[in-house]
């Protein structure tokens, strides 16, 4: 069972395989030499189709007919703000032009037989992808907005690949907020998990692997079916959670896991001790 320290969440950008190796090699040590200068026009991404504003944020031109090498645009996207229990995750992705991907869409919208088949193929085709993690114990502690903010920074910091570290030029986050710590400029795209090819990736990449990290702690929990419903308020979770009460994976600051730890603090002895998990 993986510890929920964040120590081992820092280390999660390790899962399961590293991108494949960058197939224009001048294009990586042309962009570690020389400094490039941004795009002076945000491109309209709200009425653009996906490919056509993947191609506008990669490639852009001085204006005077000289061509820029692409630009390190990264996507970047969460999964698992609302759950009840378990970690926060996201990912950023940087995708390949050169090296397109079918079936790119919101995760959401996507099956999880049909997220699982492509997440091992935007490992092996986009030029560098991380993930990040914030804990239960960081959702309690700074909220989830800035425990999700953490996550996504994480991602970023975790970009790689198998050529190692790679820093992006722009940043295009989903939603209309942004972390406050980004290495370069940003810009949000309110349901750019629908819009923009990268962000889509690193949705994709987010919620298969906070789907894994879930079903290893249904394994430890098995009574609160968290493969199922990977931490989500369904009928069978709440159901669960009056039974057995919250165990040490629930975020102690949302609803209803909030107000049953409050009851169970003026419990009377006789009524924790008919609970299994009252001591937990």
């Amino acid at each position: 069972m993986p510890s929920s320290s964040s120590s081992r969440f820092a280390r999660a950008a390790d899962i399961p395989a590293r991108p494949s190796e960058m197939r224009r090699s001048d294009f990586m040590d042309s962009h570690s030499r020389h400094s490039r200068t941004m795009p002076r026009r945000r491109a309209s991404l709200a009425s653009a189709s996906p490919e056509a504003a993947l191609r506008d944020n990669l490639f852009f031109s001085d204006g005077e007919g000289e061509a820029h090498l692409p630009l390190l645009t990264a996507g970047v996207d969460e999964a698992g703000r609302g759950p009840l229990a378990g970690p926060v995750c996201a990912a950023a992705v940087i995708l390949d032009p050169e090296n397109p991907i079918e079936g790119l869409a919101d995760s959401k919208k996507l099956s999880a037989k049909k997220r699982e088949a492509l997440a091992p193929i935007i490992r092996e085709r986009a030029l560098a992808w991380g993930i990040g993690w914030a804990t239960v114990e960081e959702i309690d502690r700074v909220n989830i907005l800035n425990a999700t903010y953490l996550a996504m920074e994480r991602a970023v910091a975790a970009l790689k690949s198998r050529s190692g570290s790679v820093t992006p030029e722009f940043i295009l986050i989903d939603g209309n907020r942004r972390p406050p710590h980004l290495p370069c400029m940003s810009d949000t795209i309110v349901k750019g998990d629908d819009k923009v090819p990268a962000i889509s990736a690193a949705s994709i990449l987010a919620k298969t692997a906070r789907d894994h990290w879930m079903a290893e702690l249904d394994q430890k929990w098995p009574a609160y079916g968290f493969a199922k419903h990977a931490g989500y308020g369904t009928a069978q979770h709440l159901d669960a959670l009056k039974r057995l009460g919250p165990c040490p994976e629930h975020r102690t600051t949302f609803e209803p896991v909030k107000s049953m730890l409050s009851e169970k603090k003026t419990q009377h002895p006789s009524d924790a001790a008919a609970n299994p998990l009252s001591q937990a």
